[in-house]
C-alpha cells in the first residue's frame, strides 16, 4: 500500500528545482537511492548498554567515548541519534530535580567530578556532526531491577504515594494527576533548557505482564476511575491524557519541537479488532501495556511512530512485512520511523531468519518500496558489533549516499532564501566553494546546514538525486570538494536548509574548469 505524502514547495522554485526541493522521496528506489530517509540509531545508557561503557570512566573519557560513537554513526550514514537521558528516575544532565544517574556517575546522585553536563556536550558534539539529538526519556521508570543505589532524592523516596511496585521495578502510578503532571514538566524542562531536536519516549507504559505479578492500582481507580467501565479504559485514558498533555506543554514552549514515541509493534491484532494487524495472538500494546497508539497519531499528538518491528519477515506470529504496511496504511499523515532489531542479527535466535545477513538490508528495501520515512536501529551497540557484517550493507549500499532528514510540514513549510555569491578557488586539498549566508526568511529562519550539488556540465541539473550531492556543510558558508581532478569541468549549485529540513531554492550555477593555471569559468 502506498502512502499519500506530504510535499510542500518553495514558491520561488528555479527551473533547476522545478520538481520540488521539499519533495520527499521520489516515486520509489527503482530511480535511485532516496533523497530524504530518516536513519537513526538508539543509544541505551541504562545499566550502561550502549554509554558510557562503565559508570566508573572518568568525564574525559565518557566524553571522548561519546564522539567516537558519533563518528562510527555519521560513517555508517545516520542522520540522527536518540539517546537516553532519563533511564530509571534519573537524569544525564545538569539541569534537572531528578538525581544523576548511577550509569554515569557510578552511584545514583553522585555529582560528576569535574561538574559537567553531558546533555549539552552531546547536543553541541551531534550537532557539530550534522546529527539530529533527540532526547530519549523513559517515562514510568524510578528504580531499575538492575541498579545497585537509590538516591534520597529519588522520587520513589520522596513521593512514595505515587508509586507502583512491581517484579522488582519502582513505577509511577499514571491514574494520579499529579504524577502525569510531573513527567510533563520533567519533559517540559528538557525541552526549554536544551537545544534538542526532538522529545521520544520507548514502550514502557504500564508494565509488560509477568506471571504472578499484580498492578497495585486499585486505590487510585477507586479515587479517579468514575465514569470508566473498566480498569483497562481507565489505564488507556491515563495515558491518551498523558501524551495530550505533554504534546500540548511542548507546542507551547517550543512548537518546532518534533515529539514521538516508540511503542511495542502490534496495536491491535486483527483477530481481536477488525482494524487490527494481520499478526496472530502477538503482545499488543493497546490490550497489554494499556497505550492506544494508534490513537496518537489520529490525533496528531505525536509528529511520528516508532514501532518497534524487531521481527523477521519470515515470522510468522509478527511478520515483519505485515507490521510495516499495517502502520504505513494507519500514519495519518504522521511520519514512520520503523524500529529495526538489530540486535537479534547472528545466530544466536530461534528465529533462524536472523542468522541471514541480508534480512536487516532487506528490512530497509522493503521499508523504503512501502514509503515508510525511516528507520530506528536498536541499539548502537548491535551496530558497532556489526554481526555477518550487516552494517557494511548499509555503510557500502543502502546508506551509501546522504540522504536529508524528511520535512514536518504541519510543523513549519516555509523553506529558507537562497545563499548568495557562490564561488570558488583552488587550494591544496581541491576546490574551495564559499557563499554568504542566505537573508532570513519570512519565518524569521536562516540556514541550518548546506547542501552542495554538483554535475557534469551535460547533464540536466535535478533536486532529487543524492548521487549528485557531493557534500553537505554544517556550521559554516564554505566547502571543500576534494575530489575535483584537473581538466574536468564541473556545474555547482548550493542550497539552504532550515532546522525542520525545509531546503530552499539554489544559487548557481557555478560553471568552472579545473586547469594549470587555475580555475577558469565557462
Amino acid at each position: 500500500m502506498k502512502k499519500i505524502r506530504n510535499v510542500t514547495f518553495s514558491l520561488l522554485l528555479t527551473l533547476f528545482f522545478l520538481e520540488g526541493c521539499n519533495a520527499q522521496n521520489a516515486d520509489s528506489e527503482s530511480i535511485g537511492p532516496p533523497k530524504r530517509e530518516f536513519r537513526a540509531v538508539w543509544i541505551a545508557t541504562v545499566d550502561n548498554i550502549d554509554w558510557p561503557s562503565s559508570k566508573l570512566m572518568e568525564p574525559s573519557e565518557q566524553r571522548e567515548e561519546f564522539s567516537a560513537l558519533l563518528d562510527f554513526h555519521k560513517k555508517v550514514g545516520m542522520n540522527a541519534v536518540f539517546v537516553q537521558v532519563r533511564a530509571a528516575g534519573d537524569a544525564f544532565y545538569a539541569k534537572s530535580s531528578e538525581p544523576w544517574s548511577e550509569w554515569l556517575t557510578g552511584r545514583q546522585g553522585q555529582v560528576p567530578s569535574p561538574m559537567w553536563d553531558p546533555l549539552d556536550f552531546m547536543i553541541a558534539e551531534s550537532h557539530k556532526r550534522g546529527l539530529e539529538f533527540h532526547a530519549w526519556l523513559n517515562m514510568n521508570r524510578l528504580v531499575h531491577k538492575s541498579a545497585t543505589s537509590v538516591s534520597s532524592q529519588n522520587i520513589s523516596k520522596t513521593h512514595p504515594e505515587w508509586i507502583l511496585s512491581y517484579d522488582g521495578y519502582k513505577l509511577f502510578d499514571f491514574g494520579i494527576p499529579e504524577v502525569r503532571q510531573f513527567i510533563t514538566d520533567m519533559t517540559v524542562n528538557v525541552a526549554k533548557n536544551y537545544d534538542v531536536d526532538g522529545i521520544h519516549f520507548d514502550d514502557y507504559f504500564y508494565p509488560y505482564a509477568v506471571a504472578g505479578q499484580t498492578i497495585q492500582d486499585e486505590a487510585s481507580y477507586r479515587k479517579y476511575g468514575q465514569g470508566f467501565k473498566n480498569k483497562a479504559d481507565w489505564r488507556r485514558n491515563n495515558i491518551n491524557l498523558l501524551v495530550k498533555q505533554i504534546h500540548e506543554a511542548l507546542a507551547v514552549v517550543k512548537p518546532r519541537l518534533k515529539f514521538g514515541i516508540s511503542p511495542c509493534a502490534v496495536w491491535r491484532n486483527k483477530g481481536t479488532d477488525p482494524e487490527g494487524s494481520k499478526t496472530y495472538g502477538a503482545l499488543g500494546s493497546y490490550d497489554d501495556l494499556f497505550a492506544d497508539s494508534r490513537k496518537w497519531v489520529q490525533e496528531g499528538w505525536i509528529d511520528y511512530i516508532a514501532p518497534q518491528v524487531y521481527f523477521s519477515s519470515g515470522f510468522g506470529k509478527v511478520p515483519y512485512k505485515n507490521m510495516v504496511d499495517w502502520w504505513v496504511e494507519n500514519s495519518y499523515g504522521r511520519h514512520v520511523y520503523v524500529g529495526v532489531g538489530a540486535y537479534r542479527v547472528g545466530y544466536k535466535e530461534k528465529d533462524t531468519n536472523w542468522a541471514n545477513p541480508k534480512e536487516v538490508p532487506n528490512q530497509i528495501r522493503y521499508l523504503r518500496n512501502d514509503e515508510a520515512e525511516g528507520a530506528i536501529f536498536f541499539s548502537s551497540r548491535s551496530l558497532r558489533n556489526n554481526s555477518l557484517g550487516f552494517v557494511d550493507s548499509l555503510r557500502k549500499d543502502l546508506f551509501r549516499f546522504p540522504a536529508l532528514v524528511p520535512s514536518m510540514p504541519w510543523k513549519d513549510k516555509i523553506p529558507p532564501l537562497p545563499p548568495r555569491n557562490l564561488k570558488g578557488t583552488l587550494v591544496t586539498n581541491g576546490l574551495e566553494l564559499f557563499w554568504d549566508q542566505p537573508d532570513v526568511a519570512p519565518d524569521g529562519e536562516r540556514a541550518s546546514y548546506y547542501v552542495i550539488y554538483r554535475f557534469a556540465p551535460d547533464e540536466k541539473p535535478s533536486a532529487h538525486d543524492p548521487r549528485k550531492i557531493v557534500g553537505l556543510s554544517y556550521g559554516s558558508e564554505k566547502f571543500v570538494d576534494s575530489t575535483v581532478v584537473s581538466g574536468e569541468r564541473y556545474v555547482y549549485y548550493v542550497t539552504a536548509v532550515d532546522r525542520l529540513h525545509n531546503e530552499g531554492r539554489p544559487i548557481g550555477p557555478l560553471k568552472v574548469e579545473l586547469t594549470e593555471e587555475g580555475i577558469q569559468r565557462f
